[in-house]
């Protein structure tokens, strides 16, 4: 595409300088021609034809953002419990007593 863009602007350059360089012309001329023909189109093509990558990358923006909200408001207290299967909390002593001791 920047090929294309690259082509079109020496065109109207050429243009221009012509019309700059010509008996008839004027430089005024020669700017208005390279303003008209050749920036102002281009410019409004080249925003239409990227705009799917700006939205493309919006998107990806806010879901990065999204993620990052998320993981702010989960916070470490409100992880997934572990999968071992036992209760949270402290250890607690238990009814048996060791080998050779009292309880």
């Amino acid at each position: 595409m920047y090929l294309v863009v690259i082509g079109w602007m020496y065109v109207v350059l050429m243009m221009s300088v012509a019309e700059a360089t010509n008996t008839n012309g004027s430089v005024l001329g020669a700017i208005v021609t390279f303003f008209l023909y050749g920036l102002l189109p281009v410019a409004l093509v080249v925003y239409l034809m990227l705009t799917p990558q700006r939205r493309k990358a919006l998107k990806a923006r806010e879901a990065a953002e999204l993620r990052a909200a998320r993981g702010q408001a989960e916070g470490p207290d409100s992880a997934e419990p572990d999968a071992g299967g036992h209760a949270p909390g402290a250890a607690q002593n238990s009814g048996i007593a060791p080998v050779g001791k009292e309880p």
